[in-house]
């Protein structure tokens, strides 16, 4: 997989709403009502990111979630980073 450059990351964002490009990952928090809501919105996201076996970084806090993705094989940001945050955040 060939890293993006960051015309192409700019590309990507433009198509997501609300992700933010840091460093050499992209991140967005979702918000939910309570934790129950956060937790189904972390299941809906493990089996995308195992159906496609690329795995976020995932935090949780009570209503809040925060989904990292980077390809660390490559050191950075990939098409699979943007089409896995494409997929969550229909999920959402």
């Amino acid at each position: 997989m060939t890293l993006l450059s960051e015309n192409e990351i700019k590309d990507g964002l433009s198509g997501l709403e609300g992700w933010e490009h840091k460093e050499n990952q992209i991140v967005k928090q979702f918000k939910f009502k309570n934790f129950v809501e956060s937790m189904g919105f972390v299941t809906k996201v493990a089996i995308l990111a195992e159906r496609v076996d690329h795995h976020p970084d995932i935090l949780i806090e009570y209503s809040k979630v925060t989904i990292t993705l980077s390809t660390h094989s490559e050191g950075g940001l990939t098409e699979k980073d943007f089409n896995l945050a494409t997929e969550i955040q229909e999920a959402s």
